[in-house]
This record gives C-alpha cells, structure tokens and sequence, in this order.
C-alpha cells in the first residue's frame, strides 16, 4: 500500500522546500547585500536569525494551500497558483511585519529590496524543484511502479470514462485490480478491467488489505447498496472515492456548499456570480472600453465617413440581442449591409458572398471594424470586453430548444470578443461547439484569462476567414 510513501514523500517535500527556501533568501541576500554591501546595512548573522524565523512560517503557508497533498491527478498550473498564493501571502505578513515593527532600528535597516527579490526567487525555485520531483515520480509510475491499487464498486458507464481515463494517463500511477458488479457476468472485461465478483465479496477483498483506494462507480438504478458499501470501506479505512453515473449532467467544475450541515452540490459553478469578481471585472471593461474609443477613434471616424458615402442610411446600425439574464439590448455597429425590413434582418443569418453586404461593409466586417462601437455597449454595460458573443432572440428561442446547455451563457455579460471567437469560431461555424468553448470560459473565468483572450483577439480575432 502507497500510504507510508505518501508521508515519506512529504517529508522528502517538506526538507525540500526547505531547501530551496533557504536558498532563495540567501541568493537574494547576496545579490542584495553581498557583493555591494550598503553603509549601515544589518550584518549576515541578523539576516540568518530572521530566515530561521522565516522558515517554518513559509512552511506551515506551503501546507495550508495543499502542497502536500497528493497530486498524482492535479496539474502544474494549480500547483504553481498554490505556489504562487501561498508565498504572496507570506510577502504580505513579511511586509507587515516590518510596517508594524518600523521604529525597531533593525527593522528599520531590514532591506526591502532583499524582501522582493526574495519573494520572485521562492517561487522560482518552489515551482522548479516541485516539476522535477513531479517529472521523476510520473516517470517511475508510467514504468509500473509506485502504484496505487485500487478497485471499483460498479460496472456502469462511470466506471468505464474513469478506466478510459486512468489508462489514458499511466502517469498518475493507478492500477486498477477489477471491478465488483451484481449484474455483469464474471470476467466481462473493459479495456482489460474484468469483473471480478459482486458487491458482496467487498468485504473479503479489503480484508486482504492490499488496496490503496475504492473507486464507487454504480449505476444510477443502483444507489440504495450506495451506504452500505460506503459504510464497509469507512469501517476498513481505505480511501473512498464516488464517480456518480451522472457525471455526463454536471459540468467539470461543480462546487460544494453547506447548508446547515447538509452537503448540497451546485451544478455550475460561474465565478462571475461572485461580487468582488464581477466588480474587478465591470472595471476592467470600463477602462477598457474608454481605451479602445481613444485609440480607435480615428479607424472609427474613417469607417463612418466611408459608410455614409458609399451607401444610403445611417452610419451604425442598431440590432436587438439578448444579453446577461436574458435581458435585451440594442448592440451597436457600423452598418455593413444594404437596408433591410424587420423580418429580414431578425431571421437571416450572413453567408460567404452575402448579397446584402456592401463592398465596405465587406471590409470592415472581415478586419471586425464594425464591430468596434460595441465599445459604447461596454461602457454602457450592456456588454464586456470578453464573454460570449451575444445572439438575437429569435435564434436564442431556435437555440435554446436544440442545443444542450445554449442558456448558460446568458449568465454572463456578452463580450466584444470571446473563448469561441479567438478560436477561430466565427460566422458560420459550429453552435455547439461555440457553446462548448463558452462554457468552459464561463466555468473558468479568472482576469488572467481575460487578458489573455485579449490578447489572442489582437493576433488571431480581428481578421478571419469566417468573418463575412
């Protein structure tokens, strides 16, 4: 069994982060400190007297945001934001420190310019030390070795996406002994997993004590044995995990939340539904919408001269769209298309050669500079910056009967670019597989990500084959 490795694994992690703690700080001290040593600076042993200090506190930080918990599955950007967080916060209480004890003459002397060296360095050589430990371990397990044993409870299609997805990453070092069901025939195999008794033989298998995990997969007609088999794996103390049959229904990131000591499951989790979220995120747009009008001014004066001259009607058109909680708004953009009726333009979607787009219409749809007064709609609020790109209601109600999970999106504001959009899904592309992009951006929402489609938006979103 892999419980004993699992401490002696955190005890190697612990004396190594030590390790590399101590060495960031003294790396700092002497880039600092030791080569130009400054008049009235503090002598090397006040400095090695506050890292013993440091040591445990930065410690005690890494096991709190779960660097010691087993991460045969987790990846390395969770690991690193764990890194990241926890000595951010141990900046902060350092920095603390040294406001509270200012009048202390060696605080006052203490080199801030060591502290924020500090601080860069711990996370680089945190982060690089754990992704070595982390490369040596999933290669010894993709060999066989250090293993976990574990057992499944059901012969469902759970159990079969969860031995898809063990096989399909040996990395992790998961051996799955069999399966126990009391309506599969003995020996039925999946992908080499076989059936290898009922339920009942539970009890006999972990008194063999050779399992390092039970994997319960039943099927969704099963779950009245669901307590008693949970109460025989908690009697044996064996690591207990449940894969529910309808994990196809709940979305990747569902959360947890306690209502009087009742455990009850959120279906989706949308971070934006957050205040301080929607707060950081609303500033964002109306800095950057007040940005875009500023810089883009001139491209928009030019759209709109070239609009008006060459074609009769006004400059921006208005179109109704439904928006965050399925609110309607009129969405802004300059006007690429001959005049059209009501109906006509609620009901037609644009195709390549669209007859109904003028030649500079062409053009600006194809680089997006029609869609650039979209930044008053942000400033407005209507919409942001990011999000999924927001549809008219008629093909909301079309939707919304023919693809799975298509209202989700309305829980966030739409966006002037989006997760979709800078993945080439533009014009006349797939719905659901927009829809597929916009909820993983809706279930994994963080600034960072925002910036980062920004960014995508400037090199891949402007212009676009399927733009048209």
């Amino acid at each position: 069994m892999n419980t004993d490795f699992q401490r002696q694994l955190n005890r190697f992690y612990l004396v190594l982060d030590a390790i590399a703690t101590a060495a960031a700080y003294l790396l700092a001290w002497f880039l600092i400190l030791g080569i130009h040593r400054e008049t009235g600076a503090l002598p090397f042993t006040f400095y090695l007297r506050a890292l013993i200090l440091i040591l445990p506190v930065m410690l005690l930080f890494y096991g709190i945001f779960g660097l010691y918990a087993p991460t045969r599955t987790s990846g390395r950007r969770a690991e690193f934001g764990h890194i990241l967080r926890a000595n951010l916060i141990c900046l902060l209480c350092f920095t603390l420190v040294l406001y509270i004890g200012g009048k202390n003459p060696y605080l006052i002397h203490f080199s801030r310019r060591l502290v924020a060296l500090f601080y860069v360095f711990s996370v680089l050589f945190i982060a690089l030390e754990r992704n070595a430990v982390r490369g040596v371990l999933r290669s010894i397990r993709r060999k066989g070795l250090n293993a976990r044993q574990i057992v499944l409870i059901g012969y469902s299609d759970a159990a079969k996406a969860y031995i898809d997805r063990i096989l399909t990453n040996p990395e992790w070092g998961y051996r799955i002994r069999g399966i126990l069901d009391d309506h599969a025939e003995f020996g039925t195999s999946y992908h080499g997993v076989n059936v290898i008794g009922t339920i009942d033989n539970l009890q006999a298998i972990l008194d063999l004590n050779v399992l390092d995990e039970i994997v319960i997969t039943l099927a969704l007609k099963e779950y009245e044995r669901l307590g008693e088999i949970v109460q025989i794996c908690e009697k044996s103390g064996v690591h207990t995990k449940f894969v529910p049959d309808y994990f196809e229904v709940i979305p990747t990131i569902p959360y947890m939340e306690d209502v009087a000591g009742m455990p009850v499951i959120n279906i989706r989790h949308v971070p934006l539904t957050e205040l301080h979220n929607a707060i950081l995120k609303r500033a964002m747009d109306i800095a950057g919408s007040l940005f875009g009008i500023v810089l883009f001014s001139p491209v928009m004066l030019a759209a709109a001269v070239a609009v008006k001259l060459t074609s009769p009607g006004p400059v921006i058109f208005k179109q109704e769209r439904v928006g965050l909680h399925q609110k309607h708004f009129y969405m802004y953009k300059f006007r690429s298309m001959r005049l059209q009726t009501d109906e006509e333009e609620k009901k037609e979607w644009t195709t390549k050669h669209d007859p109904r787009v003028t030649r500079v219409g062409r053009i600006i749809r194809s680089t997006s500079i029609d869609e650039m007064p979209q930044f008053f709609n942000i400033l407005k609020g209507d919409m942001s910056l990011v999000g999924p790109r927001p549809e008219r209601p008629y093909f909301v109600e079309k939707f919304r009967e023919e693809i799975p999970h298509y209202m989700i999106k309305h829980q966030v504001r739409p966006g002037l670019t989006g997760w979709a959009q800078v993945n080439g899904l533009r014009g006349d592309t797939s719905i659901e597989e927009r829809i597929r992009y916009d909820l993983y951006y809706i279930e994994n929402w963080t600034l960072g990500f925002d910036i980062k489609i920004l960014f995508l938006t400037v090199f891949r979103g402007f212009i676009n084959k399927n733009a048209y």
